[in-house]
Order: structure tokens, then C-alpha cells, then sequence
């Protein structure tokens, strides 16, 4: 079975991408067969991983347009992951998508004929709740929400529920959220502990622990092309990551 998650907040800068590379990381330490999709048209998770997004024939774009196959677009990093890219392409194919007959069934439909390759698929989507985040949440078996551990980060996540909920009504009845996880968090303050605790009751969502700690270790991983698992491995943050890998891993039997 191939379980797929879409990681998924329109706030920008919650570290949705760093959680999508480090779970990834994370994941492929214990074995697991990961897949990473890149939804975002700036191609951060790409570049990240080591990828000049300029540099590619093939992207996601073209894997949603129907002009190839995920097969045929997925690359392989320097560090073996698997990863579907992408580019600014994918900013005017979504504009294309609009139109397009199945819209939001396109990337389910795509992942399908590689699911039985991999354990794991993780969907790093982008910073709004468009087409392909919908595409993202149609495809998902679940959704895990990054949020900033701040006052004011978990604004929009009524919106972003209210978006699931009609996913899941209309398009995918089995899509199931997996919970929050606070990122950046400074556990020195109490604050940052009264947001978190905040959040979980006024959403009543689950709170994925371990709270992933604030550290620059992780603005300066894609500069290596890597995850912070690789970059820094025995740093708090990479261990936060390992964590909760292992409790996904856990949960899925």
C-alpha cells in the first residue's frame, strides 16, 4: 500500500517545503521508498534538492497536461530520492488546467501508475488554495498542516479545513487530515507553547509532536542542495524530523 500525504498551508513561509525534504530524508533512512512531487511553480522543493529547475525537459506541468508520464519526469537526487519536479511551467499550466476536463483528478490519476513503486508519495503544495493544491488533496489519503509557532500563523487554516471538507465531499471521501505541526518553534517560550496548544483546541486537530525547533540550519540546507538531515545530521531539527517519520511509519502498521 502506498500511503500519500499532501502537506498543505496557503501561508507562505511555514516550512511546508522543509518538511516535505526532511520527511522524505527521513523516511528513505528507514528503508522506505519515497516519492516527492514539487507543486509549487517556483520549484523550491526542487531547487532544494539540488536541481536547477531551469534545467529540465520534463516537469510536473507536463505530467498534469497530459503531454508525458510521471515515469518519464521523475528524477533522481544526489542523495537518491526520487523526486517529480518543477518550474515556472507550472505556473501557466495551471492556468491551462482551469479549463481542462478531470482538473483535479489529473495528478491522482498520474501518481497511480507509479504508486506501486513507493511507499510513501509527499506533496509539496503551493501557497494558495488553487487548482493544484485541490489536485494535491484529491490525490491525498491525508493532509498534514505545517504551522509557523506564532500568533497570527494559524490564520487561514479555517479556510484551508473548509477546503478539505469539500474536497472530501466531492471529490476524494476517504482524504483525512493527519494533524499540525508546529514549525519554527521556540520551546524556551511560552508563548510558542500557548500558540501550539491554541491551535489544536481551536481546530481540534491533532498536534504531530515532536514541534519541529526554529534554526537557520534549515534556511541553510538548500544551499547544499540537501536536507538538514544530511547537511546537519545529528542537529535537534533533523531528529525532530526523524521522529516524526518514525511515528508516521509507526501508524501505518
Amino acid at each position: 500500500m502506498t500511503t500519500t500525504i499532501a502537506v498543505a498551508n496557503q501561508k507562505g513561509g511555514v516550512a511546508k517545503t522543509t518538511t516535505v525534504a526532511s520527511l522524505g530524508t527521513a523516511l528513505g533512512e528507514l528503508k522506505q521508498r519515497v516519492l516527492l512531487v514539487d507543486l509549487d511553480p517556483q520549484g523550491s522543493l526542487t531547487f532544494s534538492l539540488g536541481i536547477d529547475p531551469e534545467d529540465l525537459d520534463v516537469t510536473v506541468a507536463d505530467v498534469l497536461l497530459g503531454t508525458s508520464l510521471a515515469e518519464d519526469a521523475i528524477v533522481i537526487t544526489d542523495d537518491g530520492l526520487h523526486l517529480l519536479p518543477s518550474n515556472l511551467s507550472l505556473g501557466s499550466a495551471e492556468e491551462q488546467l482551469v479549463g481542462r476536463t478531470g482538473r483535479e483528478q489529473r495528478l491522482r490519476v498520474a501518481l497511480d501508475k507509479v504508486a506501486a513503486d513507493y511507499d510513501w508519495i509527499l506533496l509539496d503544495c503551493p501557497p494558495a488554495l488553487g487548482v493544484l493544491t485541490v489536485g494535491a488533496l484529491s490525490a491525498a489519503d491525508s493532509v498534514l498542516i505545517p504551522i509557523q509557532a506564532e500568533t497570527l500563523a494559524h490564520r487561514g487554516v479555517g479556510q484551508l479545513l473548509d477546503t478539505i471538507h469539500d474536497v472530501r465531499q466531492f471529490i476524494n471521501s476517504k482524504l483525512t487530515v493527519m494533524g499540525v505541526l508546529p514549525t519554527m518553534y521556540d520551546g524556551r517560550t511560552t508563548h510558542a507553547q500557548n500558540v501550539v496548544r491554541a491551535i489544536g483546541e481551536t481546530y481540534e486537530l491533532p498536534v504531530i509532536t515532536p514541534p519541529i525547533p526554529r534554526t537557520i540550519r534549515f534556511a541553510e540546507a538548500p544551499a547544499y542542495g540537501r536536507s538538514i538531515l544530511d547537511t546537519a545530521t545529528t542537529h535537534k531539527g533533523a531528529d525532530a524530523y526523524r521522529q516524526v517519520a518514525a511515528a508516521m511509519l509507526a501508524a501505518q502498521g
